[in-house]
C-alpha cells in the first residue's frame, strides 16, 4: 500500500505549523522526518494517522492501513507483557504474539506486569504492539525514547524486517538507525505567519 500526501496544511491549537507539504512513501522503503522540536512533525504524524484532521491538502493510502505508536506507549499497566500483546493481537486479528516477543526479547519478562517494567522495556514493549497489528504501514514518534543502545538495534532490526515483508515507516527521529531511508527535512515547510489587518498592525 503506497501512502501518499499532497500539498498539505496542518495544524495545532488552530494555528497552521506546516504548508505545502507532500511526499510519497512506498512499499519497502522508510522516509525519516527530520526538523527542530516544535517544528510540527507529531501534528504531522498524528494526521497522517488520522487522530487529527489536516487543515487541506490530501492524505491517500492511510486509514485502516496504519499502525501508530506516539510518545505513549499504550500499554496497559495492569496486565502482563503477554495480556498486553495478546490484547492487541485479538483487536487486530493477528496471530501469534510469539514473534513479537523475540523481536523485542520480552520472552523473560511475559508474565510481569506492565506496570513494574522499566521505562525502556515499557517502550520495547510498546513498539512490540506494531508487529501484531498486521498493518502495512507505520507511523512512529521519536520510537527510539527510553532504549538503550541494544533496544535501538532491536527496533531497526524490526523495522529492516517489516520493511523486506513489503510494509513501510514513517518516522520522526533524531537518532541515526542504520536504515536505508530517505530523509525529508520538515524545516523548509514551516507555516507563514498570517498576515496582520490594518487595525491589528496599530497595536504593534
Amino acid at each position: 500500500m503506497t501512502l501518499t500526501v499532497t500539498d498539505l496544511v496542518i495544524a495545532r491549537g488552530g494555528v497552521p505549523v506546516l504548508e505545502g507539504l507532500s511526499f510519497t512513501l512506498n512499499p519497502g522503503r522508510a522516509l525519516v522526518l527530520r526538523g527542530p522540536n516544535g517544528i510540527g512533525k507529531t501534528t504531522l504524524l498524528r494526521c497522517v494517522a488520522g487522530l487529527q484532521p489536516p487543515v487541506s491538502g490530501r492524505i491517500e493510502g492511510a486509514g485502516d492501513t496504519i499502525a501508530y505508536a506516539g510518545h505513549s506507549d499504550g500499554i496497559k499497566p495492569t496486565l502482563t507483557v503477554a495480556e498486553n500483546l495478546t490484547f492487541w493481537a485479538r483487536v487486530f486479528g493477528a496471530g501469534s504474539i510469539g514473534p513479537a516477543l523475540d523481536a523485542y526479547e520480552l520472552n523473560d519478562l511475559t508474565d510481569r506486569h506492565a506496570g513494574n517494567l522499566s521505562a525502556g522495556q515499557k517502550r520495547r514493549l510498546g513498539l512490540a504492539r506494531l508487529l501484531v497489528t498486521g498493518r502495512p504501514i507505520w507511523v512512529l514518534d521519536e520510537p527510539t525514547v527510553s532504549l538503550d543502545r541494544s533496544a535501538v538495534e532491536m527496533f531497526a532490526g524490526a523495522v529492516r524486517a517489516h520493511l523486506a515483508q513489503g510494509g513501510s515507516a514513517l518516522i520522526a527521529t533524531h537518532i541515526e538507525l542504520g536504515l536505508e531511508a530517505e530523509l525529508l527535512e520538515v524545516g523548509p515547510y514551516k507555516a507563514r505567519p498570517a498576515p496582520l489587518d490594518d487595525f491589528d498592525g496599530g497595536f504593534l
